[in-house]
């Protein structure tokens, strides 16, 4: 099939991107999700050979991002990626829990064609916002050749799903990659790679995904001086299916934690040992009861070990 002119699609669900203030000049004191995707992409520069569409999926602060909005996300994406002429997409996203989404839409779809997250910092009202260059180095990533995959684009930086974190609360760079590294770097609108994307394959069936009221409960418990099992017994007791364990360091836990944890998995709950340092990994030690997380931030290894569940 030739197509003279491929398509790049927008899907806008909220966050500070399209956050309004009252005043230009005032940064925290805004309300999330107010500005409609179509308006965020006016007056941007136009991408030889694309056109640009956009579709409001959520109007929300990504901070209250819940499974059934993971679920209508993960479809519209599958949706659009099937079409022969979609090139690529972006995702206007929060920033609070955008590491989180990135993570599931690669881990449920898994794509070979560029799906890319990006947001701001500074609302949309801002007298020096950052969303405008954010949104427009996305639409390059979506429309190069090179990409593919899910990836956070921030701050000229683009970052893989399992590496991206959320590092810091104010400042415009506010992602990593931590050891990894970004995958690539944007710069007046070309590309220069630094490390391999994310593999893709055959599209996933996100239809196939169970109702969200069906996914199994997994919790995060985090280790800290004077840590107690109380909070995993009761977590048992309220029917909890998984519980991933922030540890420090290595994925060390006091003992009192790690007695409950044990307990709580020998009782048929599954248990992941991550760390809370936000660099590294759990290196398993010779004979660990309770397994590492593969490398996952417990946020992450929280949607591994849900995803693991379902299957």
């Amino acid at each position: 099939m030739q197509v003279s002119e491929r398509r790049i699609v927008v899907l806008g669900t909220g966050g500070t991107i399209a956050g309004r203030a009252a005043a230009a000049s005032d940064n925290v004191g805004y309300r999330a999700g107010e500005v409609p995707v179509s308006d965020l992409l006016r007056g941007l520069p136009a991408l030889e050979g694309f056109s640009i569409e956009a579709e409001q999926v959520a109007q929300v602060d990504s901070k209250d991002m819940d499974f059934a909005l993971w679920c209508t996300l993960a479809r519209r994406c599958a949706e659009h990626l099937a079409q022969p002429d979609v090139a690529g997409l972006v995702v206007t996203h929060g920033t609070d829990t955008m590491e989180e989404t990135a993570f599931f839409l690669q881990s449920v779809l898994a794509p070979v064609k560029p799906v890319v997250l990006t947001g701001a910092m500074r609302p949309a009202t801002s007298v020096l916002a950052d969303g405008p260059q954010n949104l427009v180095d996305a639409l390059t990533v979506a429309a190069s050749p090179l990409a593919q995959g899910v990836c956070v684009l921030f701050a000229g930086q683009v970052h893989g799903p399992l590496d991206v974190q959320k590092v810091h609360s104010y400042r415009l760079d506010a992602f990593s990659s931590g050891d990894a590294g970004p995958i690539a770097h944007v710069e007046e609108g070309r590309l220069r790679l630094m490390r391999a994307w994310p593999q893709g394959g055959a599209l996933r069936n996100a239809a196939s995904l169970p109702p969200p009221e069906q996914w199994p409960r997994v919790e995060i418990v985090m280790n800290h001086a004077g840590a107690g099992g109380a909070i995993v017994r009761a977590l048992v007791r309220d029917g909890v299916r998984g519980i991933v364990a922030a540890g420090t360091g290595n994925g060390t836990l006091h003992h009192a934690l790690e007695a409950a944890l044990v307990e709580a998995q020998q009782g048929g709950v599954a248990v992941r040992r991550a760390s809370r340092c936000p660099q590294g990994r759990v290196l398993p030690a010779p004979g660990a009861v309770l397994p590492a997380a593969d490398g996952l931030s417990p946020v992450k290894a929280r949607i591994a070990l849900m995803l693991e569940l379902m299957a």
